[in-house]
């Protein structure tokens, strides 16, 4: 993965954690935590669409 991808994960990131503190969702006690499983989140959908699969799918077929 290039870096610029790496660079879009974090300020991707960053920016949906800002969303949940500022809307009361996160604490910044649950920050390390929160933002992690954020991050990893959206590591892997992008991952997930570089390698060809398709991510919403993909959770469809756990779903069902």
């Amino acid at each position: 993965m290039a870096s610029s991808a790496d660079e879009q994960i974090l300020r991707a990131s960053k920016e949906i954690i800002v969303k949940f503190i500022e809307t009361g969702r996160v604490s910044p006690t649950a920050f390390p935590e929160t933002f992690r499983s954020i991050y990893n989140a959206v590591k892997e959908t992008v991952e997930a669409e570089d390698a060809g699969g398709d991510a919403d799918d993909n959770r469809d077929e756990k779903n069902q």
